[in-house]
């Protein structure tokens, strides 16, 4: 079976998008890998001089199957951006691995990421394959499943990407309808309701927090690794909502992840420690910080920078 194409998400910054592609292309998959690179648009002058220094750069990339850029004429923004382009790839192809433009990836990422796809690809109870782990502490399985997804380095199918629902104030209606709001949120260690309502009111442009949302709701599973291979470079002041922190910061697993078939149930061990790490990240000494990181805005803004632009 061919290989899952690549959609790479970029905008105005050169540097990250030149260390993402340079990461990537030293996959051993790379070579046999399609590459797809989506450009949105710049909102300024002063961006559209950025968008077009990316956008120069991508047009050279070499190290792929096939290097295909698609330029959006208009800013898209973020959200409408990524939404768009995983549509398309995967109506087209029925797959793919999704990235952004400041996700450093472990030389074995193309690896598990296919291997998991081509695993899982029947199995309508799984959502996705998830590249990043957060720094949890702990043993955990080599591969295990969490209820909900992840978006930093990830790949899904189109039969996965069809529940995906756009409407923020239907999927909090529904989540709060089925008591599930505090689950959702990791007994409410997580800010991912706060994203959702920031979302509704038109504070964030969202797409990440309506996907585990949707996929939540169905009950679907994410399969992660045991040890990350993906590390997120975007929270170093460059990013238009994003200020300097190093709380999601990972050390990136350069080994061989195995993926073999295991039962479709979330893993308690895991959830647990992720429960544990994001009780601890988001106290309220470090929501303070977080806050800060934008300019002392309320954790509404501060969730636009989590996943919108």
């Amino acid at each position: 079976m061919a290989l899952a194409p690549i959609a790479l998400f970029v905008y105005n910054r050169p540097r990250h998008t030149q260390e993402t592609i340079a990461a990537l292309r030293r996959n051993l998959l790379a070579a046999e890998s399609d590459l797809i690179v989506f450009c949105d648009g710049g909102k300024t002058d002063e961006d559209w001089q950025r968008v077009n220094e990316v956008r120069r750069f991508v047009k050279s990339v070499e190290g792929f199957k096939s290097v295909t850029v698609d330029e959006s004429a208009f800013n898209l923004g973020l959200g409408r951006s990524i939404i768009d382009g995983i549509t398309k790839v995967t109506a087209i192809h029925g797959r793919g691995i999704i990235l952004e433009d400041d996700e450093i990836l472990a030389p074995r990422f193309l690896d598990f990421m296919n291997a998991g796809l081509s695993l899982y690809e029947n199995d309508p109870a799984v959502a996705a394959i998830n590249g990043y782990l957060y720094p949890v502490k702990g043993t955990l399985p080599e591969t295990f499943f969490l209820r909900g997804e992840n978006v930093w380095g990830f790949g899904l199918w189109k039969r996965s990407w069809d529940i995906f629902e756009p409407d923020g104030a239907k999927l909090l209606r529904m989540l709060e309808e089925r008591g599930l709001t505090s689950r959702f949120s990791l007994d409410n260690t997580a800010p991912f309701k706060a994203i959702l309502e920031a979302q509704i009111r038109g504070e964030n442009d969202s797409w990440a927090v309506r996907w585990q949302a949707a996929a939540f709701l169905r009950n679907m599973l994410t399969l992660f690794p045991n040890k990350s291979l993906v590390r997120n470079i975007g929270y170093d002041g460059t990013g238009r909502h994003c200020g300097v922190s190093s709380v999601y910061d990972t050390d990136i697993y350069e080994g061989e992840i195995k993926v073999e078939r295991i039962e479709l149930v979330e893993c308690k061990r895991a959830r647990k420690a992720l429960v544990a790490w994001h009780r601890e990240a988001f106290k309220s000494g470090r929501r303070h910080r977080l806050r800060r990181w934008v300019g002392g805005t309320r954790l509404g803004r501060v969730v636009r920078a989590l996943r919108g632009r």
